[in-house]
Parts: structure tokens; sequence; C-alpha cells
């Protein structure tokens, strides 16, 4: 606990430094209090991309407000109310974007450049493509079509089958998983 009141009493002397104009006090303090803004930001986040990534939020945070901070009053408390909200605020926004987003890295699987496509489509029908999507359930089959042959949105697509995007989205996936498994013989 002393050594702790001791950091405290250290980090405050160099804030009110900073706060006087000392660059170099300023430098160190971010420097020394690095580790301890992780551990608090580390209680509520496990990926280590993401503490860095609040970490460095709450360094900016406090370069926004150090003219706040009471150097009467115990610094780390000060850093690690900043610390916690910073952190509360980046929880609120991954848990706003995953309810609008949907992740799947397979669901896009087709080339860059236009006409790469219709070079592997003339390749592919040859090579027994259209035998192995007539095999196909009717959704994926219909999903294929829409979104791969035709290159439809998925927002066109679910208009005009009267499907969800979500739904087009597994069945295309699905599509072309079972593709792949028929004219590769590939097991996944």
């Amino acid at each position: 606990m002393g050594e702790q009141l001791e950091a405290d009493r250290h980090w405050s002397l160099l804030m009110a430094a900073a706060q006087d104009g000392d660059r170099a006090a300023y430098e160190r303090l971010l420097r020394e209090i690095v580790p301890f803004i992780r551990a608090v930001v580390s209680r509520q986040h496990r990926a280590r991309d993401r503490v860095e990534e609040v970490t460095q939020e709450v360094l900016l945070t406090i370069h926004r407000v150090r003219h706040t901070y009471d150097p009467a009053r115990p610094f780390r408390h000060w850093l690690a109310s900043i610390a916690r909200r910073r952190s509360i605020d980046a929880l609120r926004r991954r848990l706003r974007t995953e309810a609008h987003e949907i992740a799947d890295d397979t669901a896009y699987e087709t080339f860059a450049d236009p006409a790469a496509n219709r070079v592997v489509e003339a390749s592919a029908a040859r090579d027994g493509l259209g035998e192995a999507i007539a095999g196909l359930t009717p959704p994926q089959r219909e999903a294929i079509e829409l979104l791969k042959l035709r290159e439809l949105s998925l927002a066109e697509a679910s208009g005009l089958s009267g499907k969800s995007i979500a739904a087009l989205k597994v069945n295309v996936h699905r599509a072309i998983k079972s593709l792949r498994q028929r004219l590769t013989g590939a097991e996944e």
C-alpha cells in the first residue's frame, strides 16, 4: 500500500509539473502510467488489441483533460476513473456495432476483377458447374443465381426473392461450400 501511495504522489508531482508546461515530466508520466492503464482496462477487455486500443483512447483523453486534474487530490483515482469510463465506452461501442453487423469471412467468396469471374464461369461451365448448381437445394440455387451469377446486391436480391439478407447470406455460403465439395471432392 505504501508503494502505491508513493507512486501516486510521484505521478501527482509529474502531472502538476506537466500542467505547468514541463514537457519532460509529462512524457515521463505518460510512459509510467501505461502499465497501470493496461491493468485497469484489461479487467473489462481480454483481447490484447482491444486493450491497446482503449489504452490509447485513455492516453488521448488524459491529454485533452489534463487541465482538470487537481494536484491536491489522488492521481491514481483520477486516472483509474478515466480508464474505466473509456473502457466502458469501448464496450458500449462494440455492443452497438455487433448488434447491427454480421461478420462472415466466407460469405463473399469471389474474385475482385469482374473479368476474372467471366473466365472462371466459362471454365467452370465446361467442368460441370451447371450440373453442380442444379444439384443444390432450391434456396441455395436461388441465392447463387441472384448474388453470384446475376451479381445483384444483397438488398436487391432480398427484394426480388422475398428472403431476408441474413437468409441469403447463409444460403450462398452453404451453396459455395457444397459446390466446392462437389467440384473438387474436398471435405471441409
